[in-house]
């Protein structure tokens, strides 16, 4: 198993479980360090490694009208601030090649969306930074697909790769977690996260916006720890049902820290 170092002293693959938390879009600078505040706090009592999330761009909404974020100029600014004051590092995502430079020098990882998981531009230049690269399995993909994804960023020297799994897609407006998914990709010698709250999105299930069934993030949760995972990535937001982005699968911070000590206590047993 290759180990991911990430910003100055965390270790993804260790054996130990690392949390990718935040809201899912950085709607303010206040909501980020709110966040990361809480979070950090959580962690630290739990012993477990915390790495600070957000998007500066929501470039795939489902309506062209919804609220996308900052932008990339603000949107780093909110990362660098948090990653600042609360001495975290910090992920976001990139949907063009032209972004991974300027975002790799803040950002302490660099996350690919699921729909883009096969775009080899964007991958090339995500590895090119040499900053780690967390790649969303597409919702499209098997998980023995994603050994093409773990191919090309190592013929472009990416530095450390870590894979996601946020579910598959399942009819129409609807994704479903293959468990035995997890176990293949982390079989390829990299470290798998779980995306413990995009699993549970009903995409576009809303019409102009995308729905959720956060009821069931906890049992999902539950059982990836149980399964073998090396991270858990969650939107977190101290007011879920008035975010701006993905408020139904988002989780208050005071109810993802008592589902992080559950998640602990099986993935220690595991």
């Amino acid at each position: 198993m290759d180990i991911v170092k990430v910003g100055k002293n965390i270790t993804i693959g260790d054996g130990k479980l690392a949390v990718l938390a935040g809201p899912c879009m950085a709607e303010s600078l206040d909501i980020c360090l709110e966040v990361a505040e809480k979070m950090k706090a959580t962690c630290e009592k739990l012993g477990l490694s915390y790495v600070f999330k957000a998007s500066f761009d929501k470039a795939n909404r489902s309506s062209i009208h919804s609220v996308r974020g900052p932008g990339l100029e603000k949107g780093l600014e909110f990362l660098a601030a948090v990653k600042q004051k609360f001495d975290v590092p910090v992920v976001t995502d990139i949907h063009e090649a032209w972004q991974a430079a300027p975002a790799a020098e803040v950002v302490d990882i660099l996350q690919i969306p699921a729909f883009l998981s096969r775009q080899t531009d964007l991958l090339v230049a995500a590895a090119a930074t040499g900053k780690p690269v967390n790649v969303k399995k597409g919702q499209f993909m098997a998980p023995e697909d994603m050994a093409g994804v773990v191919g090309k960023l190592k013929e472009a020297g990416c530095k450390g790769i870590m894979l996601c799994d946020r579910g598959t897609s399942f009819g129409y407006h609807n994704l479903v977690v293959d468990f035995r998914g997890l176990q293949t990709m982390r079989e390829m010698g990299v470290p798998v996260v779980f995306d413990a709250t995009h699993s549970v999105q009903l995409p576009g299930g809303n019409g102009t916006t995308s729905g959720g069934q956060r009821q069931f993030i906890p049992a999902l949760s539950r059982a990836a720890a149980a399964v073998g995972i090396d991270a858990v990535f969650m939107e977190v937001h101290p007011d879920p049902d008035h975010a701006m982005s993905d408020g139904p699968n988002s989780l208050k911070p005071e109810v993802a820290a008592e589902l992080l000590a559950k998640m602990k206590v099986i993935h220690d047993l595991a």
